[in-house]
């Protein structure tokens, strides 16, 4: 079933990439996925259905095409840099596969990815910034502001839909993808139309590719490998084919090539194992792996450190990411807040 499904995903995955016969085929559902969502944003933007401001100010951050873009590694830089600009940011999530889908949580270091989503985990082990999943994120960002009453400015990872929670500014993220066919799901990738609203539009980009006019480029770069096992052991990525090791990557993220590209981009030869999104090991895909080191994603390792078959195999070595963003984004972000009226 697993395989059956990730079959059907590579081939509707591909056939967003044009406007082919079954992107065709399924137009007209994307027709009627359009007006449903335009009706919702008319029904906000009318104040048929109610939409609430915090007291601080909101910065969403997401993307129109559906799969990772790059959030992640985003929402760390952002979150430093609204530090470095003087703020104390806090963070809302869905949190992807959180239990608990009505109530809201906050997440430790040593919360379980299972309960809280891997990537508002990563988003904590990385800064230790205050976060709280939870579906509703009016009622998430409520329930941070009561236990951080220090945060004066509020990330929402992943809520450029979620038009309950009144934001300041938008971000939306692409990648070298772009907009695929430019149609609406299921016919092609898109959440909401390319030319809906934002303040910022950001690129996750290989190096060397120039971004889109009026927006910011963002480059991935990943500089050594940590041992799961042993995360005091580290090792530069480019070194980690040395004496003839044989590598596998494997990713469970969205888009699992932008992390193999990043292998490549190291020099290293190696067999790739791509994964669906959010994947939970469950069933040890390293066990029967044919390799001296396995290359995995910091977002699929907060998920093997909880599963004993797997955090003390001396194979898994992880690979971070930090976001380098080209031009003046932060300051134009840290100008946007301030002309915010205060309450």
């Amino acid at each position: 079933m697993a395989d059956s499904n990730r079959n059907a995903e590579a081939i509707l995955t591909r056939a967003w990439q044009g406007r082919g016969p079954l992107a065709c085929l399924l137009w007209p559902l994307s027709l009627l996925f359009g007006a449903l969502a335009a009706l919702r944003r008319a029904l906000f933007a009318l104040g048929f259905k109610r939409a609430e401001r915090l007291p601080v100010p909101v910065i969403v951050v997401g993307n129109v095409f559906v799969g990772g873009t790059g959030k992640t590694p985003f929402s760390i830089w952002l979150i430093e840099a609204l530090r470095a600009a003087g703020y104390t940011p806090g963070v809302v999530s869905r949190g992807y596969g959180a239990g608990g889908a009505e109530a809201v949580a906050q997440v430790h270091a040593g919360s379980a990815a299972a309960q809280v989503g891997d990537e508002p985990l990563l988003i904590v082990q990385r800064t230790g910034v205050p976060l709280v999943v939870g579906r509703r994120r009016v009622a998430a960002g409520r329930a941070l502001l009561v236990a951080h009453p220090e945060v004066d400015v509020v990330v929402s990872d992943d809520g450029l839909q979620h038009y309950a929670l009144v934001r300041d500014i938008e971000i939306v993220l692409s990648d070298a993808r772009g907009v695929g066919n430019g149609w609406l799901l299921p016919a092609g990738p898109l959440r909401e139309p390319a030319s809906r609203r934002r303040d910022f539009s950001v690129s996750n980009l290989p190096a060397g590719s120039a971004a889109p006019a009026g927006s910011y480029a963002m480059r991935l770069e990943a500089g050594e490998a940590v041992q799961l096992a042993s995360p005091s052991m580290r090792r530069p990525l480019a070194n980690m084919g040395e004496g003839g090791a044989r590598i596998a990557a494997v990713a469970g993220i969205g888009n699992p090539g932008r992390f193999f590209a990043t292998l490549r981009g190291a020099g290293l030869a190696f067999a790739e194992h791509p994964l669906p999104d959010h994947y939970d090991f469950s069933d040890n895909p390293f066990a029967g792996l044919q390799a001296d080191v396995i290359l995995v994603t910091e977002k699929d390792a907060v998920k093997c450190r909880a599963i004993e078959a797997i955090q003390n195999d001396p194979r898994i070595w992880v690979v971070p990411v930090s976001a380098r963003i080209d031009g003046a984004l932060a300051e134009h972000i840290v100008e946007k807040l301030r002309e915010r009226p205060t309450a």
